[in-house]
């Protein structure tokens, strides 16, 4: 089964879902994790009810559980509302990822989570969980 998780990873990071910038986007942010130099900024749109998200997508580097990662983060969050988002949590994305991280891999993993976390939490005022915390600091958000 790991295997084919495996499979469904690199699919993301070849192929990556909702890659690309939203010009004017509602909501934004830039993360960087300082250990390994991965890179994600997201985008966010939200319908004309502001809180549903039209449209996510991200841009960036990195490694391939760091791209893959956020690739399928933009899959899931499409739809949802920003305070739906708000109280998604990491073990959700982890369930998706399919795979056993070690604690660097599983920093990867969580950039892109972290970043569109703060996005929302500045933006909407949506709460920061208190893994989180600090990290609001961390990230260039606009």
């Amino acid at each position: 089964m790991e295997d084919l998780y495996r499979e469904v990873i690199l699919d993301h990071y070849k192929n990556p879902r909702g890659h690309g910038v939203i010009e004017d986007a509602d909501a934004s942010a830039e993360g960087m994790n300082p250990l390994c130099g991965d890179e994600v900024a997201i985008y966010v749109s939200f319908e004309d009810d502001g809180e549903t998200i039209e449209e996510a997508k991200f841009s960036g580097r990195g490694c391939a559980i760091s791209q893959a990662s956020t690739s399928m983060l933009m899959e899931m969050v499409q739809g949802r509302t920003a305070s739906e988002v708000s109280e998604l949590s990491k073990d959700e994305l982890l369930e998706e990822i399919g795979i056993p991280l070690t604690p660097i891999r599983l920093k990867c993993a969580l950039l892109g989570l972290g970043v569109l976390k703060v996005a929302l939490h500045r933006t909407k005022g949506t709460p920061l969980p208190a893994e989180w915390a600090g990290l609001d600091e961390e990230f260039k958000v606009s």
